[in-house]
């Protein structure tokens, strides 16, 4: 049986058929033409680290979209069930010939919250006997539950985010890449000044005015996330504009002008579909970005409030020492969470850009 031939569509060609010796009539018969599309399956799912990058962030999804469906805990319910613990409390002792003795007085307290509960340990609550699989936090709440639901502010706040600065970036950087002169020159200046911008310090005085402001607490991270949004858009801005400084002078190009098309039409019908693989890397690179900026809000107390959970709102309980030192269980799973998420979105944008390269032949 003859071994079935993958050939790339811009292989075919008369001297292919002469040199395997192939007539024209059997050509179909013969090789199998791979689409672009698939082609860039191929050399996406060829990476392993794309591979891992893509099992990462789909779990991730399950995790925090699907299985808080099956959890036995609410995102802000607290355990109730009694705790008995014991305090010890040292008492020096002198007799009568003055010698000095150490006397432990044991004294029990009954605590009516489960704080700080270690992983898998059971809890008699009101609805029969249920597990913390990570634990209790110092309010009573399953660490497990709340990582979920954590995910899922997380993810969505940092899409969202993503989705209108790269919508942002791509409308200002077309029409600067295609109008040109003024409106070039006008918008760049403004993505240089809003370059010069530091990010963190502009959270950290804005929270104080919010502050100052009486804002509630919920609504600070929204808008928080349209500061950065405003502060972002300019990479999306500066990738679009040099793409289409370049595909604007190509033939098709050319050929559109002489039909008379709108200047609308050609560049969101020709010019943008041509840029959106590096859209896509930049949109999935973003996402990693975004987590990161979310959780720092998150760690500096400028994320949710603290009844909501997010990932970054849990690793702020590692500004307490005390859960520092004694309660790794539970800001570490908020943490590892984050990592993976970050690991799992750059793995897919770099393995995305080696994909739709059309110079990768490997």
């Amino acid at each position: 049986m003859e071994e079935e031939r993958l050939i790339q569509p811009e292989q075919l060609g008369p001297e292919n058929i002469i040199e395997n010796d192939l007539p024209a009539e059997s050509l179909a018969d013969k090789v199998r033409i791979i689409s672009p599309a698939r082609l860039v399956m191929r050399r996406f799912f060829r990476s392993r680290l794309s591979v891992v990058g893509l099992v990462i962030i789909v779990a991730l999804l399950l995790f925090s979209f699907v299985f808080p469906y099956f959890t036995g805990w609410g995102e802000k319910e607290i355990d109730y069930s009694p705790v008995t613990s014991y305090n010890y409390d040292e008492i020096k002792v002198t007799d009568s010939d003055g010698n000095i003795y150490i006397v432990y007085e044991v004294s029990e307290f009954v605590n009516k919250v489960n704080k700080f509960a270690k992983p898998f340990t059971y809890s008699d609550a009101d609805h029969g006997s249920r597990i913390h699989i990570l634990g209790t936090d110092e309010n009573g709440r399953d660490i497990f539950t709340r990582l979920m639901y954590g995910g899922q502010k997380s993810i969505t706040l940092s899409l969202f985010t993503v989705i209108i600065y790269n919508f942002l970036g791509i409308i200002l950087g077309a029409f600067a890449g295609y109008v040109g002169k003024w409106a070039d020159q006008l918008i760049m200046r403004i993505v240089d000044i809003i370059n010069c911008i530091p990010s963190l310090p502009i959270m950290l005085i804005l929270s104080a005015i919010f502050e100052s402001w009486k804002i509630p607490q919920e609504m600070r991270i929204y808008y928080m996330m349209g500061v950065l949004t405003f502060i972002n858009w300019t990479g999306t801005a500066r990738l679009v504009r040099g793409q289409i400084l370049f595909l604007r002078e190509q033939e098709y190009m050319v050929a559109a002008d002489a039909l008379g098309m709108s200047a609308p039409r050609k560049i969101f019908k020709h010019l943008v579909p041509n840029i959106i693989p590096q859209l896509i890397v930049s949109f999935t690179l973003g996402l990693g970005s975004m987590i990161l900026y979310e959780a720092t809000l998150g760690y500096l107390g400028l994320g949710f409030p603290i009844e909501v959970a997010s990932w970054g709102k849990m690793v702020n309980g590692a500004t307490n020492p005390d859960i520092l030192q004694n309660y790794a269980f539970v800001w570490v799973p908020a943490g590892i969470c984050i990592i993976l998420a970050v690991l799992g979105f750059n793995f897919v944008g770099d393995g995305l850009r080696d994909a739709l390269d059309p110079k990768m032949k490997r």
